[in-house]
């Protein structure tokens, strides 16, 4: 446990390094909101104050130092089994939960895949205004921080595995990630036939699958 708690302290600096080294492949856009919130982002935005921070300049400058010291973020929006918006530090950015896949919930043109709405509910039931720390393997699809969740030193990513919520994520595995933890989570749920593993092998389908069926309008 001991060990444990030091990982977890270490957490903000790892999370810090690596939103940074991700970003500092290109260009970084930098803006401030009407209410004074900091905004990062590898790709332009709409709005008329952006400032673009290039790769050479220190990037670690616009974060206080506190974050090195807590690393607390406040879950402040849940879209879905896997995808979170988070505040802190005068930053506000969207994370996609690394190595797990959630049912994906159709949006606005398509009917949500069976457990899309558990998924999403179980997320928002842990987190959502909650503070947690975060765990970062650098940017993925849609400009989104693919990070673990820890909230009170438990890994959100495999509860929503050991649930049956989630499968692991089919696509390549985030470097650094321990993928052992998570494929033996979903063996784990599928032995005991929890949520989408209770589904018929006809009526199942992973979400990589649903996605490449049901294209984004």
């Amino acid at each position: 446990m001991k060990r444990q708690i030091k990982v977890l302290k270490i957490l903000p600096f790892i999370f810090i390094t690596f939103f940074f080294v991700t970003q500092s492949f290109a260009d970084i856009y930098y803006w401030i909101d009407k209410d004074g919130i900091k905004h990062f982002s590898n790709v332009s935005t709409p709005a008329s104050n952006i400032e673009v921070i290039k790769e050479k300049e220190n990037l670690t400058s616009f974060f206080p130092k506190e974050i090195q010291e807590t690393g607390n973020f406040e879950v402040i929006k849940v879209y879905d089994g896997d995808s979170i918006k988070v505040k802190g530090y005068n930053l506000v950015f969207m994370v996609r939960l690394v190595g797990i896949d959630a049912p994906e919930t159709g949006g606005k043109f398509y009917t949500g895949q069976p457990f899309s709405l558990k998924a999403k509910k179980f997320l928002e039931k842990h987190v959502a205004n909650k503070k947690v720390m975060l765990k970062s393997y650098g940017i993925g699809g849609y400009n989104r921080q693919l990070a673990e969740v820890f909230l009170n030193e438990k890994n959100i990513n495999l509860e929503i595995l050991k649930a049956g919520l989630a499968e692991v994520y089919k696509g390549k595995p985030a470097k650094g990630i321990n993928v052992k933890l998570y494929r033996n989570a979903q063996v784990d749920a599928k032995n005991r036939h929890k949520g989408i593993w209770s589904l018929k092998s006809s009526e199942y389908k992973s979400p990589k699958q649903w996605r490449k069926e049901h294209p984004r309008k």
